[in-house]
């Protein structure tokens, strides 16, 4: 029996686990040199025995128990964690009608090299990734494949959005952090926020650099250092989480502010696996802002609803499983918020169904079904 067998649910959020060969097929040499090289310094297992994992999920004694442990199995060692026809029996066993796709070690990797100077370089990884991407999703069907747009290029990015779509991208991810030289809401970038709404495919912000948003001095604090749930490459961290909401609230200011989504009203936003327990104030805080600086802020005066209307309108959140869910939703409402596994990572948990089946208990029929199935659908547009 699948692990959800009683309602309708899309999972907003699962990854690859990209293995030292990831580029192999799609990655120019430089690209497949130096991944190869971030494998060998990262503390997440040595190259060789991150390569045997493909051996080990082919082994029929290990299979045998594909279906049993399909929610305690994490990360490499998780069915369908870097092969797309493992995948599609794990979507099997799990019972999702759908799960978005985002990479897992080339979003961190890319995310940082939004803030260096090889332009080439950037856009060069990007594209690989997101060939890589669509050829895992393109086994199932039910795989929505999340592509990466660097902004950091104002000419480039727009070419890569182009070319993602062009791919076959269910969405695409761009970095809630502003790029090294602009903002996020540059008008040039307005390009890309153009192709994104004709396709009805939505921007995705999600944690990469999770120490970002923190001074580098947070780390000397004379104790030995903390590993993150993947043993150390993400960096994500109490602490990490304790800041994490700055990216994202950051990032949605600045789109809303400076008039993105009024200009672009049918542009989704999907803010995943970046918490949830930020949103009722933020969207308070918003509309604080615009009462404040309306009268003299040209910007704001051209917005035609309060800030915190196009929260409700256009973007839609994942809360972490650990979050206090019902009161989000209580608090900022039921259009906004989606139901999300994390597949296979080890934060997700081992029973995020559980957890949000309890947070939600007390809503209508309706109002569970739009966490776990409708805001999901509104979200992705042309996919359904």
């Amino acid at each position: 029996m699948p692990y959800i067998n009683n309602r309708v649910v899309h999972d907003a959020d699962s990854h690859t686990m990209e293995l030292p060969n990831w580029y192999d097929e799609f990655g120019t040499e430089k690209v497949k040199k130096v991944f190869r090289k971030r494998f060998a310094k990262s503390l997440v297992g040595s190259l060789e025995s991150l390569e045997a994992m493909a051996e080990l999920h082919k082994q029929e004694e290990y299979r045998t128990l594909n279906e049993k442990e399909i929610m305690l199995r994490k990360n490499y060692q998780a069915l369908g964690a870097f092969d797309g026809h493992d995948r599609s029996e794990a979507i099997d066993y799990l019972g999702v009608a759908t799960q978005l796709v985002f990479p897992t070690s080339p979003n961190v990797w890319l995310e940082d090299l939004e803030h260096r100077d090889d332009m080439d370089f950037l856009y060069e990884i990007a594209s690989a990734t997101n060939r890589s991407q669509i050829a895992f999703c393109d086994k199932d069907e039910r795989l929505f494949p999340v592509c990466y747009v660097p902004l950091a290029d104002l000419e480039k990015a727009p070419i890569a959005a182009n070319e993602a779509l062009e791919f076959g991208a269910k969405a695409l991810l761009v970095p809630w952090a502003c790029p090294k030289n602009h903002s996020t809401s540059h008008v040039d970038l307005e390009k890309v926020w153009a192709q994104a709404q004709e396709a009805e495919v939505p921007i995705l912000f999600h944690v990469g650099v999770a120490d970002r948003v923190l001074p580098l001095a947070h780390k000397n604090n004379g104790m030995p250092p903390v590993t993150d749930f993947h043993g150390g490459e993400e960096n994500f961290r109490s602490i990490s989480y304790m800041a994490i909401s700055s990216g994202p609230m950051q990032a949605l200011s600045l789109l809303i502010l400076d008039g993105v989504l009024d200009r672009f009203s049918k542009l989704k936003i999907g803010v995943i696996e970046l918490g949830s327990v930020w949103v009722p104030g933020f969207m308070r805080q918003l509309d604080s802002a615009f009462e404040a600086f309306g009268r003299h802020e040209e910007r704001l005066q051209k917005l035609e609803l309060k800030p915190s209307e196009y929260i409700e309108r256009q973007v839609r959140v994942t809360p972490y499983p650990t979050e206090p869910t019902d009161w989000i939703i209580n608090e900022a409402g039921t259009d906004i918020f989606m139901f999300s596994s994390d597949y296979p990572h080890v934060e997700g948990g081992r029973n995020p169904m559980a957890r949000f089946e309890k947070a939600t208990k007390e809503l209508s029929e309706t109002d569970q079904d739009k966490f776990f199935r409708r805001n999901f659908e509104d979200l992705m547009g042309s996919a359904f």
